[in-house]
């Protein structure tokens, strides 16, 4: 890549990560005091033996969470984008299941969950969202550093990177 392209990298990889990491921290909150809710959610898509639907449905809210905290702050960044891109994907894999077999559910995204007629109709645009935060995951998991991440405050780099990166943010 040319030297000038790294500075506008460093920008779109930041908005990239905080855009994905708003998302999961608004997902997680919406559902983290509602574990019912969430189980039921994770039920209605029926790819999971109930008892493993129900951990998966307390724990994702938390997962959710912890994942956007550490892509908003930037720390971690490459493990939470990794986690990230494998929710997504799951996700879209979960969407696309329960269209497929003709399942109506809300997808549960953003709290709720579970039978709804006619959700057949979002599917498309929910797996659309999905791809494209996907995509957003896996360009920051890429990147070295993104612009204001705790990561190049709390992990030293070499002097070759630091300067790199002091460059970029010029």
């Amino acid at each position: 890549m040319r030297e000038t392209g790294r500075p506008l990298l460093a920008w779109v990889g930041l908005a990239a990560r905080l855009v994905t990491g708003i998302v999961w921290i608004v997902a997680g909150g919406l559902k983290i005091t509602q574990p019912d809710a969430s189980i039921n959610a994770v039920r209605a898509y029926q790819l999971l033996p109930s008892s493993v639907a129900e951990v998966v449905g307390i724990a994702l809210p938390a997962t959710e969470l912890v994942v956007g905290l550490a892509l908003v702050l930037g720390v971690f960044t490459r493990g939470a984008a990794v986690m990230s891109a494998v929710l997504f994907a799951a996700f879209i894999v979960g969407i696309s299941s329960v269209w497929a077999r003709g399942i109506e559910i809300d997808c549960g995204c953003f709290g709720g969950g579970g039978t709804k007629a006619g959700a057949a109709s979002a599917y498309p645009w929910e797996i659309a969202r999905d791809t494209a935060l996907l995509a957003a995951s896996l360009l920051v998991a890429s990147l070295r550093r993104t612009r204001l991440s705790l990561d190049s405050l709390l992990f030293a780099t070499r002097p070759a990177e630091r300067a790199a990166t002091e460059g970029a943010m010029t």
